[in-house]
């Protein structure tokens, strides 16, 4: 017999499904808004209330779609990006007018002066066609085990911007802004940890932007930035690091600990279980310790970036060969194949987990 609750279930599990179906809407949306930087204008303006015109009027376009802007402002009003407001036009009996602010999540998205931690270069990145393209092929990843990445464009995404300086920019833009934001919660999250070392080696660590802010809070460590030689061409200086380029699948510089942010998720396993190996013969076995910096999926967790977790799982699907996000077993399984059978997880106010690992 029919429960009298099952036919309102299964209309809300279709208006679920049509959610799920258009949910590329918000991000769309959201890469418009950054495109045509709705949130520095309504800044401008003191941070609101504007009114659509005074927006579109601030938009570098001879005669902007005030009725499509309406249209796209509605949604991320509903979505929480903007705030808006009825109001009364002067003179009276005009219909009312919607008045946009700013929202805690669209001040995320400000890309003018003084807004150093910003959210924005990441959206233009992960929604840019080039970086879409990979999802599309999820299905042919099952049915084959092949990378997205390479089916939709043919190689690795490395390979890929190297070829494509427009790519290799708008990423490293992306991952640029993304790492001033999460190496804050960092360095605020691991104070006590970073007060013990005294020499500590950033393994793939791009140009030295992470370890340059580490260095900058602690200035005793001796910090050595380690990257491809490519890569580390192109450094600039830092004060208190030394630049080497390098393999860390062949050997790792010596310190006192080796600093690891977002470099485990890009390999698969076995790939994680060398590097690790190297690391170990690089510090001391008796007092050193490697800093891993990455998700620590809880799949089931209701915590404010636990969702978000799961989707940068198939972000690495989408982009990386190999590379995945991990709960604290696949971290336990790796850490201890490495050669670190101790271990110690450590929460930031950020999507990001320390995990200490210690040879001893």
């Amino acid at each position: 017999m029919e429960s009298p609750d099952e036919p309102e279930a299964i209309l809300r599990g279709q208006a679920h499904i049509w959610r799920q179906m258009f949910a590329f809407a918000d991000s769309m949306a959201l890469k418009c808004a950054v495109e045509l930087r709705i949130p520095d204008i309504i800044h401008s303006y003191g941070g609101g209330p504007v009114t659509l015109a005074q927006i579109a009027s601030r938009i570098p376009a001879p005669s902007p779609g005030t009725t499509y802007l309406a249209r796209i402002m509605r949604l991320l009003v509903r979505n929480n990006i903007f705030s808006a407001q009825r109001c009364q036009p002067d003179g009276g009996h005009e219909s009312q007018e919607t008045l946009y602010g700013i929202t805690p999540s669209s001040r995320w998205l400000l890309q003018g002066p003084g807004s150093e931690l910003s959210l924005a270069p990441l959206v233009l990145m992960e929604n840019h066609p080039w970086l879409m393209s990979p999802w599309h092929c999820f299905s042919d990843c099952i049915k084959t085990g092949g990378v997205a990445f390479e089916m939709a464009h043919g190689c690795k995404i490395w390979d890929f911007a190297s070829a494509n300086p427009e790519f290799n920019r708008l990423f490293n833009d992306g991952m640029a802004g993304t790492s001033k934001i999460l190496v804050r919660a960092i360095v605020e999250g691991y104070k006590a940890g970073f007060k013990s070392i005294g020499s500590l080696v950033d393994v793939g660590g791009g140009i030295g932007v992470t370890l340059a802010t580490i260095i900058k809070s602690f200035p005793h460590i001796q910090g050595i930035n380690f990257d491809l030689p490519h890569v580390i061409a192109t450094a600039p200086a830092h004060d208190g690091i030394t630049h080497v380029g390098g393999d860390m699948f062949e050997t790792i510089p010596h310190a006192e600990a080796v600093f690891m942010k977002g470099i485990m998720h890009d390999w698969g396993n076995e790939d994680c279980v060398k590097i690790l190996r190297n690391c170990r013969k690089a510090i001391p076995e008796k007092n050193g310790k490697v800093i891993i910096v990455d998700v620590v999926l809880k799949p089931e967790g209701n915590g404010m970036f636990d969702e978000i977790g799961t989707v940068l799982d198939l972000v690495m699907m989408a982009h990386c060969s190999g590379g995945k996000e991990r709960d604290e077993l696949e971290w336990k399984n790796i850490v201890e194949k490495g050669g670190f059978p101790r271990y110690n997880i450590i929460k930031t106010s950020s999507l990001l987990f320390i995990i200490e690992a210690y040879p001893l």
